[in-house]
């Protein structure tokens, strides 16, 4: 029996309407195996074409739906016309009419939590820029090259008033860089777009931190909380986050003399292991040991963090904008003043990249004003 195929039109969002092919009777979807009657071709037309734009862009639209439905019904009603050859063309020009925003709107469904809103926010901006409809045939260099200027100077969708941060240009233009190389990954697309445009480059914040000097005001400033003083001064000297410290537990924390003190702790990503170690002092500000499941810092909230911590470096005449997780930066920071190489600072940090821990260098007064007094001459 012959296999029929339709073009058809199914309603969506935005006033538009999705063309797909309906087979009867059903054919074997290629991927799953299954029986389908559905396959939906990528493409968009305006159910109310508003301009001539638009009417223009139903009729062409239409043209390539009824040109993949007639290849379609030939492929499956005469296969021995087609060579493999154009069997492979025909249906890198189907891969090539489906819409790439689409494709980006799944790969941002399948992500959680904040790296969910991440991909949610980039496609907001590609939506702008393709007003929603975008053919992976119509991806290159200078569509991205475009799309990455576009982002570097519009304004913010929040503000209207502020241009777009750099560094969320970078981490909005990175998720369009990982789709693609999803996309490749997928045989969507025959070439390695992605590898060929460079992302935005980033702009290191410099990080507000504590000298050794203030965090010596501070612990000789009295504090209403000793649990908060304890935190503040242990994430200082030993560079653990204020989370990492609310889920530590007494068995993460090893004492031999064979290492000395080290904290057993795990990249958040990764999950990989890695040993932070700790000295005598930040061990001294834990107190009496405890049993092995009993939360170090127990009793450490999020008011401390937010709230009382600010209370306290106010009280201490600190007029910095500091906040909780700067003491992070600031053991950083003080690491490499004293003269810790970046190596080792990295290891001890978590850092999964040299990168991260080299920001510490490049904001380094201290150490620039010693290099500076380094070479002498005899004048």
């Amino acid at each position: 029996m012959a296999t029929k195929v339709s073009l058809r039109q199914k309603k969506i969002s935005k006033g538009r309407k999705s063309l797909y092919l309906d087979f009867y009777p059903p054919i074997t979807h290629h991927q799953t195996g299954k029986p389908t009657r559905r396959e939906f071709l990528g493409l968009y037309i305006f159910e109310k074409p508003k301009t001539p734009i638009d009417k223009k862009h139903n009729n062409e639209t239409l043209m390539i739906g009824e040109s993949i439905r007639q290849k379609r019904e030939n492929l499956l009603n005469k296969p021995e016309i087609y060579s493999q050859y154009e069997k492979e063309q025909l249906r890198l020009i189907e891969l090539g009419e489906q819409c790439f925003v689409e494709y980006f709107k799944k790969l941002a469904n399948k992500r959680k939590a904040s790296n969910h809103d991440n991909w949610v926010s980039a496609l907001n901006y590609l939506e702008n820029f393709t007003n929603g409809s975008l053919k992976f045939a119509h991806l290159n260099e200078k569509f991205l090259e475009d799309f990455k200027e576009y982002l570097i100077t519009t304004k913010s969708i929040r503000s209207n008033k502020k241009t777009l941060s750099q560094n969320s240009a970078v981490s909005y233009f990175n998720k369009i860089k990982a789709a693609l190389k999803q996309a490749y990954k997928d045989g969507i697309l025959t070439t390695d777009i992605n590898s060929k445009v460079k992302p935005i480059e980033t702009i290191e914040p410099i990080k507000q931190t504590l000298t050794i000097e203030e965090l010596n005001i501070l612990a000789k400033t009295d504090c209403k909380y000793p649990l908060l003083k304890e935190a503040v001064l242990f994430s200082a000297l030993s560079g653990l986050a204020f989370k990492e410290m609310q889920n530590l537990t007494w068995d993460n924390v090893e004492v031999s003399e064979a290492f000395g003190i080290r904290i057993i702790m795990r990249r958040q990503k990764s999950k990989k292991p890695y040993f932070a170690y700790i000295s005598s002092q930040a061990y001294s500000l834990l107190g009496e040991r405890k049993m092995p499941m009993n939360k170090v810092f127990e009793g450490l909230n999020d008011p401390d963090r937010y709230y009382y911590f600010k209370l306290w470096l106010k009280q201490a005449g600190i007029t910095k904008k500091i906040t909780f997780h700067d003491l992070r930066h600031s053991y950083g920071q003080n690491q490499v003043d004293a003269g810790t190489d970046l190596y080792t600072l990295q290891g001890n940090m978590g850092h999964s990249t040299p990168r991260q821990t080299m920001t510490y260098g490049k904001i380094s007064d201290h150490r620039k004003r010693e290099a500076a007094n380094k070479i002498r001459l005899d004048i």
